[in-house]
């Protein structure tokens, strides 16, 4: 690299809603084709010793997968080409450690972060356990941003920030996923902690979505929720360089988001 200019690194986010399923329709091939740097799943829904099949085990990666401890459920993937130096799988508090919610693979200097937060959508039940997670997630923030290191966290956040990051946002300010207190959290780790989501400092467009509900046409429509997104450490901020959502193929109820970072990760 004689120009002094770093390699552009690829990162993926993907809910797979299932990575047999998502296997199934065509997510590895796509995978291989785009090669990218680092693939961050969530909700895999299996348990590694069902993942016997090469497909799960993509070559040329370091494969990394974090189960929760009911089958069929949760779960979070790394998938990368440079070798983690260390991997971290538990917070040591719960819906995480259980759920297998929280998978960070450390670089040098650099950490990735896969995460699936809770929804609240199902039931008061559930809605109380995603606000017991927020709460605790926010503290852990605040630790990782005290770490000499930088930090991309790749999540399904289950939360829109902005009326511009869903298509009905009038109908759903009643709604988990879009409720004060959700957009409030976000609003905290943004400008409390200093996490910038990386995506809309190069794209601020609407109808960015990556997630549609099964329902109806929403699909067809594009009425869509942007949920999936790439946080980062502030310093991180002038190497982004790319934004994408891919929604040529269907994989899940979710597409994979992809960001661009002129950086290099090492071992």
């Amino acid at each position: 690299m004689g120009s002094g200019v770093s390699p552009t690194t690829r990162v993926v986010s993907f809910n797979a809603n299932g990575i047999r399923a998502a296997q199934r329709k065509g997510f590895f091939e796509w995978m291989a084709q785009e090669s990218p740097d680092v693939v961050c799943v969530q909700e895999t829904k299996a348990q590694v010793h069902q993942l016997t099949d090469e497909a799960f085990h993509p070559q040329g990666y370091h494969c990394v997968y974090n189960d929760a401890e009911k089958k069929g459920y949760s779960g979070t993937a790394i998938y990368s080409r440079v070798k983690p130096r260390s991997v971290t799988t538990r917070l040591g508090w719960e819906p995480v450690d259980g759920e297998g919610r929280y998978l960070q693979c450390d670089y040098a200097g650099l950490s990735v972060i896969s995460l699936y937060v809770p929804s609240g959508s199902s039931s008061e039940a559930a809605l109380e356990k995603k606000f017991i997670f927020m709460e605790l997630f926010l503290e852990h923030l605040r630790v990782l941003k005290r770490k000499r290191r930088e930090f991309i966290i790749c999540a399904d956040w289950n939360t829109c920030h902005q009326n511009i990051d869903l298509r009905n946002w009038r109908a759903n300010r009643k709604n988990s996923g879009f409720l004060p207190e959700e957009r409030a959290w976000l609003d905290r780790i943004y400008d409390e902690i200093g996490f910038v989501d990386s995506f809309r400092v190069v794209d601020e467009e609407p109808d960015r979505y990556t997630w549609w509900s099964n329902r109806g046409q929403a699909w067809a429509n594009n009425v869509g929720w942007r949920l999936d997104y790439q946080m980062i450490t502030p310093k991180l901020v002038p190497a982004v360089s790319g934004a994408s959502i891919y929604t040529d193929e269907r994989f899940s109820d979710h597409a994979p988001q992809i960001m661009e970072y002129e950086l290099e990760i090492k071992s």
